[in-house]
């Protein structure tokens, strides 16, 4: 058990370069709701409900951090920071990482049963702060959930999601292949599509610019010919005078 616990620690260091040591990570609210969490999930398979609801609220009221007690979550589960709301029926893998205000919300089945209602995240996906990950659906592995991403359809493994709602974009296989990018956002731009027609509006107006250069050019010769003709060049006039 203790030495679960050092790997778990090292784990979180792996991921946020700020604790100096594994005392100071053993602060952080996020390891503390998880330790609670599983303390609370015992208690709600064990059919003690009030006791892990009990815990649960501890817990919420101690890190700020509400994960129900039937949620399962997997190994080296690190939430950063806090203010997160985990539902009952969500199911988390291994090493996933959530940032800051994130929610891993439920629909409301139209039945009155109660049913899977909470996401699934699968292994390694991280999910950026602010974002609202809602309903029955699946968080492929290695997925990425950017910052204040909606996201209500299911993703594909090695996706990055954005925006309102949330959108799939391209993922380089060098980006998919990495342990870990924090808050799930690359730091090159990872909208890929926005980022094409950017270059291609770019390119055409670079394009424009060269075509009126050569054309001022142009201008320019022609007008410094002119300039340079000499008075024999130019065409002879007639007039009167005495001889």
């Amino acid at each position: 058990m203790f030495v679960g616990l050092i790997d778990y620690l090292d784990s979180v260091k792996k991921r946020d370069p700020a604790p100096r040591s594994r005392w100071e990570v053993l602060l952080y609210p996020g390891v503390l709701a998880l330790g609670l969490h599983r303390v609370a999930h015992w208690l709600f398979e064990a059919r003690l409900y009030f006791l892990a609801r009990f815990v649960n609220h501890f817990s919420r009221f101690l890190t700020g951090i509400d994960i129900h007690p039937g949620a399962t979550i997997g190994k080296y589960f690190f939430i950063d920071h806090g203010f997160t709301v985990i539902g009952e029926t969500a199911q988390i893998g291994d090493w996933v990482t959530i940032y800051q205000c994130v929610t891993l919300g439920g629909t409301n089945p139209t039945n009155g049963k109660a049913g899977k209602r909470h996401p699934t995240i699968n292994d390694y996906a991280i999910i950026g702060s602010g974002a609202q990950v809602i309903g029955p659906i699946t968080v492929g592995e290695r997925a990425r959930i950017g910052a204040n991403a909606v996201v209500t359809d299911d993703v594909p493994h090695g996706a990055t999601m954005i925006g309102m709602k949330a959108r799939s974009t391209l993922m380089p296989a060098e980006e998919w292949l990495r342990e870990f990018i924090p808050y799930g956002t690359p730091c090159d731009e990872p909208c890929e599509d926005q980022v094409t027609g950017a270059r291609r509006r770019t390119d055409a107006l670079a394009e424009e610019v060269v075509a009126l250069r050569a054309e001022i050019e142009a201008l320019k010769a022609e007008r410094a010919r002119g300039d340079d003709r000499s008075p024999e060049d130019g065409p002879r006039r007639s007039g009167t005078g005495s001889q």
